[in-house]
């Protein structure tokens, strides 16, 4: 692209030149300012409405080479764009090939409809696990950011059945339809199931009555970014502490999710003044417990300690942060007068 361009800036200083030579030429020669303008007109693009200056056989000379300069300057311009315009069709034939056998060649992807907040997260997300993923969607805008960001579009409908075909949706492992319109994820996952019955199916839903709409069409698992963020909210608001630690690394965000599948849960508890723990170490507390639970941190002045030392005294208003079963963990708070703060709730 360089080049034509480059080409086509050397026809126009040559053409400027050619002019401003020329005009003056037929000036020397005794022809009027206009004149000498119209003459070099007529000369240059061929037109050769007669000669208006005076005639000599130096002016016959120096209008030939007028003639030959003009072309010269006229053809590198046209080359120039010519070859500008016909570059630029191939490279978007080019372009357009490669992304289609790409996406030919795409197999055990994600695919995601719609790259709108939420699915700008998701891709995010899987960028970062390197997991092959392809963003479908139909606003220029967000394709345009998508393919900016480096990754594979496909720009159409997602309800339309053709477009999940040309996205490979029969050798997808799973798709994930994020828009902000449950009509139109009930369509996709209704389609998308119907074209890949093994389909992993994540679907979105702005309203709870969605779900089992959602669910009824084929999908796997449902997701109501309104509900998650209210009790996330709420979380932080009962149980800062908690959340706090479970936020310090990537994968403790699950935890808690992965954890009552297995009738087991986090819970804070905070040694008050009269409690008996007061003095005693973390392995006396652990051993009251009779393996209840066991302490993943320490909450002091602020602070948070993981994997505490065993022989560390628990001083008044200390925090811990347990993992145990449901029903245990009520019963010890209780006996030995510590305050417990249960997490409820969706995964963090």
């Amino acid at each position: 692209m360089q080049f034509p361009l480059r080409r086509m800036t050397t026809g126009v200083v040559s053409m400027g030149l050619t002019i401003v030579s020329a005009v003056l030429g037929y000036w020397w020669s005794g022809c009027p300012v206009l004149d000498a303008i119209y003459m070099v007109i007529i000369t240059i693009f061929g037109i050769g409405y007669g000669e208006f200056c005076p005639v000599s056989a130096a002016t016959r000379v120096f209008t030939m080479l007028v003639i030959f300069a003009g072309v010269i300057s006229v053809s590198l311009i046209l080359g120039g764009f010519v070859r500008m315009v016909t570059e630029g069709e191939i490279k978007q034939v080019l372009e357009h090939r490669r992304k289609t056998q790409d996406l030919a060649n795409l197999k055990h992807h994600t695919i995601i409809c719609g790259f709108g907040r939420i699915g700008q997260v998701l891709s995010h997300n899987l960028a970062a696990a390197k997991h092959p993923f392809l963003i479908i969607d139909t606003s220029d805008d967000r394709i345009t950011l998508a393919e900016e960001m480096g990754y594979r579009v496909y720009q159409g409908n997602a309800t339309d059945e053709h477009t999940l075909l040309q996205a490979g949706i029969e050798r997808a492992k799973a798709l994930a339809t994020v828009l902000p319109d449950d009509a139109a994820n009930v369509f996709i996952t209704l389609t998308a199931r119907g074209l890949n019955p093994d389909l992993m199916i994540v679907a979105r839903g702005e309203l709870a009555s969605t779900e089992k709409k959602l669910r009824l069409a084929g999908a796997n698992h449902v997701v109501l970014p309104a509900s998650i963020s209210g009790q996330r909210m709420s979380n932080l608001i009962t149980h800062p502490n908690t959340i706090e630690f479970l936020e310090q690394g990537e994968e403790r965000a699950r935890l808690n999710e992965l954890l009552t599948q297995i009738d087991v849960q986090v819970d804070e508890l905070t040694i008050s003044a009269n409690s008996p723990l007061v003095g005693r170490t973390i392995a006396d507390l652990e051993v009251r417990g009779q393996g209840a639970f066991i302490v993943v941190a320490l909450k002091r002045h602020n602070q948070i300690t993981n994997h505490p030392n065993h022989n560390l005294r628990l001083h008044a208003e200390d925090t811990l942060i347990v993992l145990g079963h449901r029903g245990d963990i009520p019963r010890f708070a209780q006996r030995y007068d510590v305050k417990q703060l249960r997490y409820r709730g969706a995964p963090l």
